[in-house]
C-alpha cells in the first residue's frame, strides 16, 4: 500500500514539475519576444538613454504642435462657416470671435 502511495506522490510531483517547467519556458519565450535585454542595455548606457529620451521628446513636441495646429484650423473653419450662416444669436457671437481672431492674425 505505501509503495503505491509513494509512486502516486512521485508521479504527482513529476507532473507538477513538468507543468512548472512548461510555464517557465513560456515566460522565457515571452521575455525574449519583448526584447527586455535591449531595455537593460539601454539602462546601462546613460548617454544612449538621454539621447533616446531627447529624440522622443522632440517627436512628442512636434506631434503636439502639428496636432494643435490642425485642430485649431478645423475649429476656425467651422467658426467661419457658422458665421456665414448668419444665425441670429450665435451668428453675432461667432462674428465677434472671428473679428478677434482676424485682428490677431
Amino acid at each position: 500500500m505505501t509503495e503505491d502511495r509513494e509512486k502516486e506522490e512521485k508521479q504527482e510531483i513529476v507532473f507538477m514539475l513538468e507543468k512548472i517547467n512548461g510555464r517557465v519556458e513560456d515566460i522565457t519565450e515571452r521575455v525574449e519576444e519583448i526584447g527586455i535585454e535591449d531595455y537593460f542595455d539601454l539602462l546601462k548606457s546613460p548617454k544612449k538613454l538621454l539621447f533616446t529620451n531627447f529624440v522622443l521628446g522632440l517627436a512628442r513636441g512636434l506631434g503636439f504642435a502639428v496636432g494643435a495646429t490642425i485642430l485649431g484650423a478645423i475649429f476656425l473653419m467651422v467658426l467661419f462657416r457658422l458665421g456665414e450662416l448668419n444665425l441670429p444669436v450665435i451668428g453675432e457671437f461667432i462674428a465677434r470671435l472671428i473679428r478677434i481672431v482676424q485682428d490677431f492674425l
